[in-house]
């Protein structure tokens, strides 16, 4: 049965797309069964797959709204082994539409669950917010990945993010756990980003991933060109970086930790 990842943070710009992205393709690129589910209505998984929206029918919102079978919804990539179920702007007023529908939290668990066995790893970026579309992907995922950016505030608003975890636990999802808390946009030449790591590490124990993820061009431009950047440019340091993380999140299978 395959481990679902659900990638959230509320606060934005902290690689949450960036990391849904490079570690899914990390993971396929290591041979193991990856689904990525966009579940933000911004779609920036989505385009930065190479997919273009225009073309998209059949997605996340008609998947959660309307019941659609999520093997309908199933694209793939150009990465072997890596699968995408695409968002689109219409996701925008899913939040609003899923308010008056019964289990409203509990409709991508439901829709998730067919597929389950045809993958190892399924990982949900969520979108900037703890609305029901973070609830859902929280109340549907075995654990959640936590990126933080290097950068001042960067604790701001986490514990936010912790509580709405802790209600999930408490409410909709006991089994519910924290994958890890990922570093970002990490400069090993300033003061700031090494006194992040140490905030974080100090609130976060062993809960933080050993690999960081530093600040890196190439991973900025991998996007813009619709590629992963284990395929964009594999030598650069955020291929390096990811492909690190995917190792600790394959060995988290073997090896859970409690929470």
């Amino acid at each position: 049965m395959g481990r679902i990842i659900s990638i959230a943070n509320q606060k934005g710009g902290v690689g949450k797309t960036t990391t849904a992205i490079n570690l899914a393709s990390s993971l396929a690129h290591a041979g193991k069964r990856t689904l990525i589910i966009d579940m933000d209505p911004q779609a920036n998984s989505t385009t930065g797959l190479g997919f273009d929206l225009e073309s998209i029918d059949k997605s996340t919102y008609e998947m959660l709204i309307h019941n659609m079978s999520i093997n309908e919804a199933i694209l793939k990539t150009m990465m072997p082994n890596m699968d995408l179920i695409p968002a689109h702007i219409r996701l925008v007023g899913a939040e609003v539409e899923l308010v008056n529908l019964e289990d409203r939290e509990q409709m991508f668990l439901h829709a998730v669950t067919p597929v389950r066995d045809k993958y190892e790893f399924i990982l949900i970026d969520c979108p900037p917010s703890l609305g029901l579309l973070t609830l859902n992907a929280l109340t549907g995922s075995d654990t959640v990945l936590i990126p933080i950016q290097c950068e001042y505030y960067a604790l701001e608003g986490l514990r936010q993010l912790l509580n709405t975890i802790r209600l999930v636990q408490r409410h909709l999802n006991t089994a519910l756990t924290i994958e890890g808390v990922l570093l970002t946009m990490f400069d090993s030449r300033l003061n700031l980003s090494n006194q992040v790591v140490s905030e974080v590490k100090e609130y976060f124990k062993d809960k933080v991933f050993k690999n960081v993820i530093h600040r890196n061009i190439k991973l900025g431009e991998a996007p813009s060109y619709g590629k992963p950047i284990i395929i964009y440019d594999p030598a650069s340091v955020g291929a390096q970086d990811y492909m690190g993380l995917a190792k600790e999140v394959i060995h988290n299978v073997l090896t859970p930790h409690p929470v």
